[in-house]
């Protein structure tokens, strides 16, 4: 399988298929195909189903096989970019749920949840994510820009939740309440920020849409007149 990635704000990855090659995704993200590629939706087994549906995501997986060559798009649902992601023994990426896009066959999905308390209570976004394991080639949507960063081991980064777009296995995360009760509730960042600790690579979100939601809550009208 070949790819290429293009567009601005809204960009599309074209995957480009040898007979028999096959790319998966769990939502509406194909933009064009070749006819000569065939799609099938499956639920991949009961527990896989509930699996997914706890996690945010759909029950079921579209798997676009082709008959030939061929290529098919997918793309974004919100202004950002795609990233490629190299999946395998060792370098498994923990993702907030809905990021994923598309992948080839051998790239397993799995819910992942933060282990400590206070994530599960407060975390938000944080708590429930993603896991992407197995082996095989995925791409992941990221709202807005992406800034990439590698911490050393025991090296630390304090980050607003709704901006963690993902981070390697090896990363641990624990939810932290901001101090200091103006600073809660006059500060305009929140109650709890994210604590990333290394080592391992981190990739974090300009836009995320949970943000752009709160920014335009004000603007909606409240009644219905």
């Amino acid at each position: 399988m070949r790819y290429e990635i293009r567009g601005g704000e809204f960009p599309v990855v074209i995957c480009s298929l040898n007979d028999g090659e096959a790319m998966i995704t769990e939502r509406g993200s194909m933009v064009w195909q070749t006819p000569n590629i065939r799609m099938e939706t499956t639920g991949g087994g009961l527990g896989k189903m509930f699996s997914r549906a706890f996690s945010g995501e759909s029950i079921f997986q579209n798997i676009y096989t082709a008959e030939g060559e061929g290529s098919i798009a997918f793309g974004c649902s919100f202004p950002g970019r795609i990233l490629p992601m190299e999946i395998g023994p060792g370098r498994e990426i923990i993702v907030q749920k809905r990021s994923f896009l598309a992948s080839t066959p051998g790239v397993e999905l799995s819910v992942f949840f933060n282990k400590r308390l206070g994530a599960g209570l407060f975390g938000g976004e944080g708590f429930i994510m993603q896991r992407l394991g197995g082996e095989g080639l995925a791409f992941v949507e990221i709202d807005g820009d992406v800034f990439e960063t590698e911490l050393a081991p025991g090296e630390q980064l304090l980050a607003d939740t709704g901006n963690v777009a993902g981070f390697e296995a090896g990363v641990q995360m624990e939810i932290r309440e901001v101090p200091g009760l103006k600073n809660k509730f006059f500060g305009g960042e929140g109650l709890f920020n994210t604590l990333l600790t290394g080592p391992g690579k981190v990739w974090l979100q300009t836009m995320p849409i949970s943000g752009v939601a709160a920014a335009l809550r004000p603007y909606f009208p409240t009644g219905n007149g």
